[in-house]
């Protein structure tokens, strides 16, 4: 269990906070007090502007989500706000968000504990009032040891792996891990993330990176020989994620073309949990 001091918490609060919230995200915001749901604010051109889990209080949403982003979005929703009844602030020094894996959901104290609605590997949630009492059989690890577990399952995280208003939910795997609903209603941005998932135009991809030394920082160009064909997201020693272009990624492997980032060499491969694959010929070239 770590305290992640890099997440920030923006409450919403009011009657109409369900339906305001439902036309503007991505993902239906949950129902059941205790659940959450992973989900995005995109811009109207479709691109993130900021992910998060959204968790369902008796009085409240709680979004977790950075906290370097959390007075912006909280900004953005009130500009949204219009004739809604809602009461948006961002609460961040007020709460405290707390990782935990490994083992089943742990009693914390005076905290919303909730499953990552992500991945069920990756664990379990909580937001606590800052010095909540934690879990008394818990074991105390350090943020980093929490991102190396993310890593090795392949997850990308908005504002470590990826600067938002660059990604589309595709190429960070949203649609993979329940970030998108592709049955409900218009929210901003809809049109070109359904014609995305419609159409089957999503090339670039997070998958999973190795090397047999340690991996270069976050924005090093992927490259197979001289040509580009991704970039580099967080690592945690041989092990990463990355942004690939998956048909160029294809045939870099098919011909045995070395692929790198920096002096790194690269393996790369696909996240378990992901249906996508790699690109046939005929698709990549259509």
């Amino acid at each position: 269990m770590t305290e992640l001091t890099r997440r920030g918490v923006v409450a919403v609060r009011g009657d109409g906070a369900a339906a305001f919230l439902n036309d503007l995200v991505t993902s239906d915001v949950p129902e059941a007090v205790g659940s959450a749901s992973f989900g995005a604010l995109l811009s109207p051109q479709g691109k993130i502007l900021f992910d998060f889990i959204a968790v369902r209080t008796p009085d409240a949403y709680l979004f977790d989500l950075p906290r370097a982003s959390a007075p912006e979005f909280a900004r953005r929703l009130t500009f949204y706000r219009l004739r809604a009844k809602v009461d948006i602030a961002d609460i961040s020094a007020e709460r405290e968000v707390i990782a935990a894996w490994g083992a089943s959901a742990p009693p914390i104290l005076d905290g919303l504990v909730y499953a990552d609605p992500r991945l069920s590997a990756l664990g379990y949630r909580a937001i606590v009032p800052e010095g909540a009492d934690m879990a008394p059989d818990h074991t105390e690890a350090r943020p980093e040891a929490y991102d190396a577990h993310r890593i090795a399952l392949g997850v990308p995280e908005g504002g470590v792996d990826f600067a938002y208003g660059d990604a589309y939910p595709h190429d960070v795997d949203m649609d993979q891990v329940g970030g998108v609903d592709f049955k409900k209603g218009c929210y901003v941005g809809q049109e070109i993330v359904s014609r995305m998932q419609h159409r089957g135009t999503a090339r670039r991809r997070f998958i999973l990176v190795r090397s047999d030394t340690s991996l270069p920082p976050a924005g090093t160009p992927v490259n197979a020989g001289t040509a580009a064909i991704g970039t580099m997201g967080s690592s945690s020693g041989s092990s990463g994620l990355a942004l690939i272009r998956l048909d160029r990624a294809r045939d870099a492997i098919e011909a045995g073309t070395p692929i790198t980032a920096g002096a790194a060499g690269l393996t790369l491969a696909l996240p378990e949990w992901a249906t996508f694959g790699w690109p046939s010929v005929a698709a990549a070239d259509g």
